[in-house]
């Protein structure tokens, strides 16, 4: 059998409300690049993808200025209106070129600051694996749960032993992914990223440790600070 190839998603169809700029946070700059174009080559340009989708907005009309949309790797479908309809979209959109044991890596388009030896890493640890995993951060900060109320109370301190912050990639067999994120649309389960898809089946995706500053970009102050770990790499 031919040895399985990587695949690249990365949805880019959200509005990213909370960033209050007039588009998408994929669309901001950074060094006059789109953010969304900085992802995409550190991607690329860092692992033998055989193809990529990228997902949009039914109303974007940003993507024919970016630099991704001139580079034959690169396709587009229509996203949906939730992160996990627009990977599902993309999934069925590349059915044709992809087979089953195929890896599909899905990354995050506002975190462009992912390090290419955590991308390294990461196919490594998991390019044998029955089912992936993804990239994530053990939790370092003391965490606190909380009442309820206009000026919340603490509740209790909760034991962050075995915490980790999820990253992206997320990396999972083809069949198994879209068989997952399937299912638990099907039964309108609380899909938040991949990994809780491919949890929900049964499979047990594998943690790989992955740098805590592989941030997303999610509130103006973000910007900076992207930007300032772009310029360290």
């Amino acid at each position: 059998m031919p040895a399985p190839r990587l695949w690249l998603i990365v949805p880019a169809a959200g509005i990213g409300q909370r960033m209050q700029a007039e588009q998408p946070k994929q669309y901001l700059r950074i060094d006059q690049r789109f953010i969304l174009d900085i992802t995409l080559s550190r991607l690329m340009d860092s692992a033998p993808f055989s193809g990529c989708m990228v997902p949009l907005h039914p109303a974007d009309h940003w993507w024919p200025d970016t630099e991704a949309s001139g580079d034959s790797r690169i396709q587009t479908c229509t996203g949906g209106s939730e992160r996990a309809g627009s990977v599902l979209s993309a999934l069925h959109a590349m059915a044709e070129q992809v087979s089953e044991d195929d890896w599909v890596l899905v990354h995050d388009a506002a975190r462009p600051c992912l390090h290419t030896r955590d991308l390294s890493n990461l196919i490594d640890q998991l390019y044998n694996h029955p089912v992936g995993g993804l990239l994530a951060s053990p939790v370092a900060d003391t965490l606190k749960s909380a009442g309820t109320g206009e000026l919340p109370e603490v509740s209790g301190t909760v034991d962050r032993t075995n915490l980790w912050r999820a990253l992206t990639p997320q990396m999972f067999r083809y069949r198994i992914l879209v068989e997952s994120l399937e299912a638990a649309l099907a039964r309108e389960l609380p899909v938040t990223d991949e990994s809780s898809a491919v949890e929900f089946s049964g499979n047990m995706p594998v943690l790989v440790e992955g740098r805590p500053d592989n941030i997303k970009i999610t509130v103006p102050a973000d910007l900076a600070l992207a930007g300032f770990i772009l310029s360290r790499f």
